[in-house]
């Protein structure tokens, strides 16, 4: 596991957006795992201004949802489809039609979780996961106790993770109960994990999970049996970390070509 400290959100989305870019053009066909909340806007309009430079391009990639809520309308604002449209895809040129989520309005939700998985898999695999991560240690919405085994699967929300959320809803709308979401698992079968995180309430999670045992009680810790995954954190996301100087010792030394 690679631990980059940067200066502050500006520097996060760069070093991700590095990262998607050089499979974008590294792959004749990329696909990407897309995560939503609050962490990955800074890397979502990195990518944006290198689209409306001409740095990138998207038109052969295609895009899979982490997770879903069960119950919201497609349209909702706070559907994760249509969170990832209006911050992101809308704005760059991913052909709608290779943009995929968790079918979570399908009668049979558990038949719905094994397609996901199938259709991911029938695009190759996922070239590149971006994942956030929760206060509690959350990845997707694989809940402390989740089996580091997971596969996609059907999920009640602890009341901590609907708290969390519940600052993106509108007076009177409740945060749903129920999710779909790649499993623990399932995420670890990408070829490249990029968890980011920025603030001190996140501190102790990215501490649990980079330095800490791999343990179902933080989900993120699951990272470290990775053979190629990078946290890339803001000061006061790394403000927990024991071998800080460490890190940033070691990523200020890398040769030129050896990328994240």
């Amino acid at each position: 596991m690679e631990v980059v400290i940067t200066e502050g959100a500006e520097e996060i989305g760069e070093v991700v957006a590095d990262a998607v870019a050089r499979v974008l053009v590294g792959r004749p066909d990329p696909t990407l795992g897309l995560a939503t909340g609050s962490s990955p806007l800074p890397v979502y309009r990195a990518l944006i201004d290198r689209y409306r430079r001409g740095q990138v391009s998207f038109g052969a990639a295609t895009a899979f949802l982490l997770d879903e809520y069960v119950g919201l309308p497609p349209d909702h604002p706070q559907s994760y489809r249509r969170f990832i449209q209006s911050e992101f895809t809308d704005h760059v040129d991913l052909p709608p039609d290779r943009l995929h989520g968790p079918d979570v309005d399908r009668p049979d939700l558990p038949e719905a979780c094994r397609d996901y998985e199938h259709r991911i898999r029938s695009a190759g695999g996922i070239d590149l996961q971006l994942l956030g991560i929760g206060s509690d240690g959350h990845i997707g919405f694989n809940e402390p106790t989740s089996s580091l085994a997971s596969r996609t699967r059907l999920k009640t929300l602890a009341p901590s993770t609907r708290a969390d959320n519940a600052r993106f809803f509108g007076p009177g709308d409740e945060v749903p109960l129920h999710v779909i979401t790649q499993g623990l698992g399932a995420i670890l079968e990408a070829g490249h994990l990029v968890l980011f995180a920025m603030g001190a309430r996140k501190a102790m999670a990215v501490a649990a999970a980079v330095e800490g045992p791999v343990a179902a009680m933080c989900p993120a810790s699951v990272l470290q049996l990775h053979q190629h995954a990078t946290v890339v954190l803001d000061a006061g996301a790394a403000g927990e970390l024991r071998l800080v100087d460490y890190y940033r010792d070691v990523y200020r030394h890398k040769p030129a070509w050896q990328t994240i």
